[in-house]
């Protein structure tokens, strides 16, 4: 699995035991939050890009009951 340095659990503002629809809702606000194309000034669209593939790498893994599984397996540093 690839190295995490950040908790998908942290990013998504959510406890590690939170259902698919809380993980499924928090990503949607965060993901309204920080959409690049809602900022207009370039450093701006710059950090919420960053932001929002920090939000969808965490999304990529809680989302999956497999990867879920997974990294919760490996310590949840």
């Amino acid at each position: 699995m690839r190295s995490q340095t950040i908790d998908p659990y942290q990013v998504l503002g959510i406890k590690k035991d939170a259902s698919e629809a809380e993980i499924k809702e928090a990503y949607r606000t965060l993901m309204k939050e920080n959409h690049p194309d809602v900022h207009q000034d370039e450093k701006k669209k710059a950090d919420a890009e960053d932001r929002a593939k920090g939000i969808n790498s965490a999304y990529d893994i809680l989302s999956d009951p497999q990867k879920r599984a997974e990294y919760d397996m490996q310590g949840n540093r």
